[in-house]
């Protein structure tokens, strides 16, 4: 009981999470790249290119929280990361017949959008040394 209380307990325990989330985000650009090629924004070249480093970065970002000296490099790395797929987001909402093949809810489009603060926040927190 007194554990649950601990704050570095939920800390350690969230950036456990958040490492596992961010590694297996990461592999799926890899297994799934076709999914993660539709939903890069027009606008932006070399899907493959993006897809692929992005996946390099979730998993180095993942692993990187879990080793203490990488944690703060790889907190940074990952935030800038969530910032720069946010268009990826809005293409998804604002374009779902060209990103999804309807298996996704159009509300669900728009839920990950105020998601993606959230996120950001949850990384800042599990990232601080």
């Amino acid at each position: 009981m007194q554990q649950a209380l601990n704050p570095n307990y939920w800390r350690s325990s969230l950036r456990w999470l958040a490492a596992a989330l961010f590694v297996a985000a990461g592999v799926d650009h890899f297994v799934n790249s076709e999914f993660f090629r539709r939903i890069v924004p027009p606008i932006f070249p070399a899907p493959r290119l993006l897809v692929a480093v992005s996946g390099v970065c979730e998993i180095a970002g993942g692993i990187g929280l879990l080793i203490r000296p990488l944690r703060r490099p790889a907190c940074w790395g990952l935030i800038a990361l969530l910032i720069a797929v946010f268009p990826a987001n809005i293409y998804m909402a604002v374009s779902p017949d060209q990103t999804t093949t309807g298996h996704i809810p159009g509300w669900a489009l728009w839920l990950r959008l105020p998601l993606q603060p959230l996120l950001i926040a949850w990384v800042w927190f599990v990232g601080k040394a």
